[in-house]
């Protein structure tokens, strides 16, 4: 099955969609930030995370994503490294550095697959790190792994 084509609505704010949803087995209702400014990246990633349950958010570009991640308080943020403002991984730290941010995870999905790539995106704070491209079965898996219970 295709994803489907992509609407801007699903771009309001994810709080509505906070609550849990028992779907499959797995717990989802979460709300996932992409930021990514590739649009069939964008795509990709939301209809796999809505499939499974998660209200979603995007931000093409790092002043988008500081904007959203304040708003919204995303359980899990998946990042690009290769924005066309600010690189992903400075973002990384900036979000890092913030205490009112610093535990939400953020997890690097990027399409860089070099030697070194994974530990730079590491050192940088981030989580985790998922390569493109995507692994359509496995994509929700790793997601599962990086959500982490919240404390009300």
């Amino acid at each position: 099955m295709a994803p489907p084509a992509w609407s801007g609505s699903w771009t309001l704010s994810c709080r509505a969609g906070r609550h849990r949803i028992e779907k499959g087995g797995s717990v989802a209702g979460e709300c996932i930030l992409i930021v990514d400014d590739n649009e069939m990246n964008v795509k990709l990633l939301r209809w796999l995370l809505e499939k499974h349950g998660y209200a979603v958010r995007t931000a093409c570009d790092a002043q988008t994503a500081r904007t959203s991640i304040r708003a919204v308080r995303p359980q899990l943020v998946l990042m690009d490294i290769q924005l066309p403002d600010v690189d992903g991984l400075q973002l990384t730290r900036e979000f890092k550095a913030d205490p009112e941010l610093r535990e939400i995870p953020i997890v690097a999905v990027t399409s860089y697959a070099m030697k070194g790539d994974r530990q730079r995106s590491l050192d940088a704070g981030c989580d985790g790190y998922i390569t493109k491209p995507i692994d359509t079965q496995q994509f929700p898996v790793e997601i599962q792994k990086y959500l982490r219970p919240r404390v009300a």
